[in-house]
């Protein structure tokens, strides 16, 4: 078996310890006997078409690099729009997820229209949004929370399409509906840094099974030895959940 993964644009998109999650992807394949190739897609590449790979990874950056990128967004977004609606597996952390949406907001407070992969749009929120965040996502084994830390200035809503999941304690999208991230199919959004799955390896897992069930039909992965990051995950949530929630 083999995984053929993207990785979009690291040398704008990769801050906040994001190219973990690479690293974390291509071990949980690796330890199951299934050959890693990753395609590294810089932003100066001319654009290509995205359906051929199973997982597509694109990660946060700076704010202030929104203006760079938005050449490449437009000339990109068929790409991106293709694959999220042949539901191809995909993870969009950070400015990612915001572009994906059906608008975004410029460093300067400009409304622009994003990719439509996601029905949401961003807009510049009255405070930053930042610290731990912990959230259920349905339909993970075991089912654990995800955790994971925030740090965003826009305020995600929501416009048809479902949440990644139901914010425990942290802010998520917006501080206001309880929700965090966005998903269509198997395309994902999320305010989630850290890198997300070095905290859990149950959705680093759900990700991968994801990506090859439509190359390999009933696939089941091999269980790997998590005890170690499964209880810094637990640890992690009672850490920072609020004594209300205890």
């Amino acid at each position: 078996m083999e995984l053929y993964l993207a990785h979009l644009f690291p040398e704008l998109q990769a801050c906040n310890g994001d190219k973990g999650n690479i690293l974390i992807l291509q071990k949980g394949a690796q330890w199951r006997n299934i050959e890693v190739k990753v395609e590294t897609l810089s932003w100066d590449q001319p654009p290509r078409r995205l359906t051929g790979h199973d997982l597509i990874f694109w990660g946060s950056s700076l704010q202030l690099v929104i203006p760079l990128l938005e050449n490449l967004l437009f000339s990109w977004a068929p790409s991106l729009k293709e694959a999220v609606e042949k539901n191809k597996a995909l993870i969009a952390i950070g400015t990612a997820y915001q572009l994906l949406g059906e608008s975004y907001y410029t460093p300067q407070g400009e409304e622009r229209p994003g990719i439509g992969g996601f029905k949401a749009h961003t807009v510049p929120g009255p405070r930053r949004l930042v610290g731990p965040i912990a959230v259920k996502v349905p339909g993970l084994d075991p089912p654990l929370p995800v955790v994971g830390f925030e740090n965003h200035q826009g305020w995600t809503y929501l416009k048809g399409s479902p949440p990644l999941g139901e914010v425990i304690y942290g802010h998520g999208n917006n501080s206001q509906d309880k929700t965090e991230g966005a998903r269509h199919g198997k395309a994902w959004g999320t305010y989630l840094h850290g890198p997300l799955l070095s905290k859990n390896p149950h959705l680093a897992d759900f990700l991968l099974k994801q990506a090859l069930e439509e190359k390999y039909p009933g696939l089941e992965l091999s269980p790997l030895d998590d005890k170690l990051e499964l209880e810094i995950n637990r640890n992690i949530f009672r850490r920072f959940l609020p004594r209300g929630h205890r």
